[in-house]
């Protein structure tokens, strides 16, 4: 007997893989079963909390890897915010080590991907061919070119399963693919800086307007959660502490994600990430120079009209700049704009939090979209 469906979504799903619109009828009202294998990081934390009070799903299975030995987790969700980047909740659950009897027994139909990106590009191809359907928060499935691929070096049991895979994965950017996300078996969650910057940039590249050839410059700072929960001589206190530094310069990870999503070349961006003092959240000052001279009203319409009808991007006034303390402990991106008076020079300032619209959020709004429910689901 199949499990009942959680939406039309879903219904939409399995009739793509062979289901009948009568059994469509019939699979309706049950919570979907969904799993989080890394749920003792900081991503994955925001997620279990995330999804044990979403309407629509049961209270999620809570995996680890065999590496990991952190027992704590959310169990019901906080009594204020959606957390605070620390990794302590109020009440206490068991995380199970990873298996997949585990996930059998459970009745998980989705798998949330919490992981290092080697074991997500390992685990993918088994649980695609169990049934499941993965949104995964690594960077394994982000990247559909070779050159950008290469900075993660994996070592693919099967190439030929993996590019594939590769070929298959949707890149997870709602505001960007919300007509792909629905129907995909698996969704590669995009990261942090790289949702910041390309939700800054597209609809000025959509637009047109932008001169690539003088060159995009993206300043973009995170909190220290961005690096994860593993600590390293850069993210101690006292690396941290009353300082500020770049890191990662013309090599970042993310900076091939933003590129294949822009359609940019490698001459036509420089992105520099820099850590800052604070726990959470992300803030990037971009840098463009526009075609022909235009005015702030038609820079604002720009962005109101590429955004029109989406939840969880918002649009300051011009002149007027975000902040991080504006969207953090939020789903929201939020963009505001600088025109110089030539009219040519564009400053667009991008700010989230990296746990949520850059991670965990964003993965809970990847889910509703691929079961058809509201976007602002268990968001809000």
């Amino acid at each position: 007997m199949m499990d009942k469906y959680a939406s039309a979504g879903k219904v939409a799903y399995a009739m793509g893989r062979g289901g009948t619109e009568n059994s469509a009828e019939c699979l309706m009202a049950a919570k979907l079963k969904t799993a989080v294998l890394g749920a003792t990081g900081y991503s994955g934390l925001e997620l279990a909390r995330l999804l044990v009070r979403h309407p629509h799903t049961d209270a999620p299975l809570l995996l680890r890897r065999g590496a990991d030995t952190n027992e704590a987790a959310p169990q019901s969700p906080p009594t204020s915010g959606n957390g605070n980047g620390n990794g302590k909740f109020p009440v206490k659950a068991s995380i199970q080590p990873f298996s997949w009897s585990a996930l059998e027994q459970h009745g998980v139909e989705l798998l949330f991907l919490a992981t290092p990106h080697a074991f997500s590009r390992e685990v993918v191809p088994e649980a695609i061919a169990r049934g499941l359907r993965i949104v995964d928060l690594s960077g394994a499935w982000r990247l559909k070119q070779e050159q950008h691929r290469a900075i993660y070096g994996f070592k693919d049991a099967s190439p030929q399963t993996a590019a594939e895979l590769t070929e298959r994965a949707v890149y997870g950017l709602p505001e960007l693919n919300a007509d792909r996300i629905p129907s995909a078996a698996l969704v590669a969650n995009p990261g942090c800086f790289a949702t910041s910057v390309i939700l800054a940039l597209a609809p000025l590249l959509s637009a047109g307007i932008v001169d690539c050839d003088r060159g995009i410059i993206s300043d973009s700072k995170s909190g220290v959660s961005g690096a994860g929960k593993e600590p390293t001589a850069r993210t101690h206190f006292v690396s941290v502490a009353d300082n500020f530094s770049a890191y990662s310069v013309f090599g970042h990870r993310h900076t091939g994600e933003i590129l294949e999503q822009l359609r940019l070349n490698s001459c036509q961006l420089i992105f520099t990430p820099h850590l800052l003092p604070i726990p959470r959240g992300i803030l990037s000052t971009i840098y463009v120079y526009l075609k022909e001279a235009m005015t702030a009203d038609e820079v604002q319409n720009c962005f109101h009209d590429f955004y029109k009808g989406k939840k969880w991007v918002r649009i300051f006034p011009a002149s007027s700049l975000p902040e991080i303390q504006f969207s953090v402990h939020t789903n929201y991106c939020d963009l505001g704009f600088c025109l110089a008076h030539d009219g040519r020079r564009l400053i667009v300032v991008s700010c989230l939090d990296n746990l949520l619209k850059g991670a965990a959020g964003q993965a809970v709004q990847n889910m509703n979209l691929m079961y058809g429910w509201d976007e602002a689901e268990g968001l809000q």
